[in-house]
């Protein structure tokens, strides 16, 4: 198997793994119990919560534990949502987005709240002079990822938290699940922002939302003793001391990962650039992680499919996108539904290897000729040989 799909999942570290195991062996109490066990699975909690704080650059009481990111982001947009209705009901967010945000954009729709979306530049972007037009004095928010899972485009966040501080009722959501140890983050510029381990090789499962002190927001889970009144539930001590292990090594090893990505991704846009048929849909300037292509004239889950009975794992889109739809990304970019339907994912990691490429590519060539005598073969009406209707 060729496993090209780390943006959909990444295994985790066996480092992490073994911290799971021996912080699940030696905490058996619940943090909020007030016998000697309990106490000791609380401090264990509070000293794996001041290491993420330190390793983000943010206060301890600002982090919120979920059980993923799609809760985070749920958390983070209905939340303010709801407690910033007395200031508005208008919200900004793009085509870019994961379902888990725009999940719960058009859940907010159907009860009132009026959404936009900024448009996208041709690279990737959010147009931010148009984002100024849209904003408004009863503008609560704006939701916008750090990285598109889709294409890896980096957005400018500091430049969209800068604009927005003009607007005093609005908060700036950053959905940086595709951000973490791939790109620098900036957790000071957003009011609230969320990450989830599994994505840089922790355990699914677990997640985190990063919320600005003073900010007041409404839960989603109501009631049981927690780490925090906006998130109820009995602290999950050995995913928290997980998570913290796995993003110690992300940072600390980002430097080097992103080199050895970089030049894999410079390996596959050269080869790949070869085919007249082929169309990069990412930026030059994406995260080196994402390289999304269209091949003309092949839908992506026919070209999906044909890799994968080869052994090679691509997505088409996100992994909890809709099937049958085009790339709600790619169409934004490109102005194209049908190069947005031929669209699929690779995504590369640090432990992805040369060899590993090499052997996709020559997967690749394989399946481009087959795919292209088939789509002949429909055309015509005239089967290959040995072909069956």
């Amino acid at each position: 198997m060729i496993y090209l799909d780390y943006s959909a999942n990444t295994p985790p570290d066996p480092a992490v793994l073994e911290t799971f195991i021996k912080t699940e062996q030696a905490y058996i109490g619940n943090p909020n119990s007030t016998h000697c066990a309990g106490q000791a699975a609380q401090a264990e909690m509070a000293r794996a919560t001041d290491s993420i704080a330190g390793l983000l650059g943010v206060s301890p009481a600002e982090i919120i534990y979920t059980s993923g990111a799609s809760e985070a982001n749920n958390l983070a947009v209905k939340g303010i949502a709801y407690a910033s209705r007395h200031a508005g009901r208008h919200i900004i967010s793009t085509a870019l987005e994961h379902s888990s945000v725009g999940g719960p954009l058009s859940v907010l729709q159907q009860q009132g709240y009026e959404i936009d979306l900024a448009d996208i530049r041709s690279d990737g972007t959010v147009d931010l002079e148009q984002l100024r037009t849209l904003l408004r004095d009863d503008t609560v928010l704006v939701a916008v990822c750090a990285v598109d899972s889709e294409l890896g485009t980096i957005q400018p966040i500091r430049e969209i938290a800068a604009i927005l501080k003009d607007f005093p009722n609005c908060r700036l959501h950053v959905d940086a699940t595709q951000a973490v140890g791939k790109t620098p983050l900036v957790p000071e510029c957003a009011d609230t922002m969320s990450i989830s381990p599994h994505k840089f090789y922790g355990l699914n499962g677990s997640g985190l939302l990063l919320k600005k002190k003073g900010l007041a927001i409404e839960p989603l889970i109501h009631g049981g003793a927690s780490t925090t009144i906006y998130r109820s539930g009995t602290p999950a001590l050995a995913l928290a001391v997980s998570a913290e292990k796995a993003l110690r090594l992300a940072l600390a090893q980002q430097e080097s990962r992103v080199s050895h990505v970089r030049a894999l991704n410079r390996m596959l846009r050269e080869a790949l650039s070869m085919y007249p048929a082929v169309r990069l849909n990412s930026p030059e300037h994406a995260v080196p992680h994402i390289l999304n292509l269209s091949v003309q004239g092949v839908k992506g889950t026919a070209f999906q499919q044909a890799l994968s009975r080869h052994g090679v794992c691509v997505s088409v889109k996100s992994a909890c996108s809709a099937d049958g739809m085009p790339s709600k990304a790619v169409l934004a970019v490109s102005r194209d539904r049908k190069n947005a339907l031929s669209s699929w994912r690779i995504s590369l990691s640090h432990l992805t290897t040369q060899a590993e490429l090499e052997e996709f590519l020559r997967i690749f060539d394989l399946c481009c000729r087959t795919l292209a005598v088939q789509a002949a073969s429909a055309r015509t009406g005239i089967l290959p040989a040995g072909g069956q209707r």
